[in-house]
Parts: C-alpha cells; structure tokens; sequence
C-alpha cells in the first residue's frame, strides 16, 4: 500500500501495559469510528506495514487502546512508538454539505461570488494558523483562507467550490 493511497489516522504516543498494548492519538473529530478496525497500516522506516488489531478501544474519549497481533511485549510496543497510523482512503466517511477532505477537492475549481473564476486548486496549506486554498490563475498563485464564513458551497457534481472573500483579496495577487 502507498501512502498517497492512504489518509493519516494518527500516533502511536506510548505503551499502555507490559503486554503490548498501545495509545493511539487520533486524528480525527470522530474517533468513535475507528474503534473497532481489524488492521491498521504503521508507517515503519517510510513504509506502510499492515498490523492486525487484536483489540481496541476508547480510552479517555481522544486516545485509542489498540492491541496488535505479535506485539506482545514491551520492546514490541517500544518497536512501534511514535509511528504513524495510516488506513486506506477508502475507509474515509464520505462528508456531504461543505465540509471536505483536503485531499478531495484538489483539482476542483475556486469561484467567487464577486470576482468569477479564480482558478483551480493545485493544493492546501495547512502548516499556518488558517489554512488556505492554494489556487492557481494561468500561473499566479492566489491564496485563500478556507474560512467557513467565505466558503458557499462545495459542488462535488461539478467540482467547484464557490466563495464569497472580502472585496480585494483576489486583487492583491493580480496587481
């Protein structure tokens, strides 16, 4: 399995008993849906390495108890800390309405209320406080918060997400 065929689920933070088990930090609103998997890929040296889940579940509403098969001891345990946990794309809850996976809408078209056509999604930055539409117009680079107050509507039918931004901020990137 190739990471870009996967989503991130989250962290391995520490061992939970001398038998192996270990907490997961979720990275996710929901956790609650990914209590009872049967596999999980741990990302090992840059490869994603299926384990099988013997056991899990929630452990004070954030962390996820998992036992895996063949981690028995603490050394396996301490063998795995710190690991990324990553599952297939396909197991991601389809979202509906405006809200979207980053991932998805890659490629879709940025339209605003007032301005028209910005251009398409080339990609997300999410490494600042507010992360942002990365757009480009015919090789401008425009950027745009992913604000709910600015997005309209996100129509996967025609992959185009329409926004309305302060007057002015497209124009920045223009003059």
């Amino acid at each position: 399995m190739k990471k870009e065929d996967c989503f991130y689920l989250g962290k391995i933070v520490k061992k939970y008993s001398f038998k192996g088990e270990v907490l997961a930090k979720l990275d996710t609103d929901q956790p609650e849906l990914y209590e009872h998997l049967d596999a999980i890929f741990i990302e090992l040296r840059g490869q994603l390495v299926p384990f099988f889940v013997e056991r899990s579940q929630l452990h004070k509403s954030e962390l996820l108890r998992i036992k895996f098969e063949d981690v028995d001891a603490e050394a396996d345990a301490d063998a795995i800390l710190k690991s990324g946990l990553f599952l297939p794309l396909n197991l991601l809850p389809k979202l509906e309405g405006n809200k979207f996976y980053f991932h998805e809408v890659i490629g879709f078209s940025i339209e605003d209320k007032n301005f028209g056509i910005v251009g398409k999604i080339k990609g997300i930055n999410d490494s600042t406080a507010q992360a942002l539409f990365e757009i480009d117009r015919e090789g401008i680079e425009i950027l745009i918060p992913m604000n709910d107050e600015f997005i309209v509507k996100v129509d996967r039918e025609h992959q185009t997400i329409i926004v309305d931004t302060p007057e002015g901020l497209i124009d920045l990137y223009l003059d």
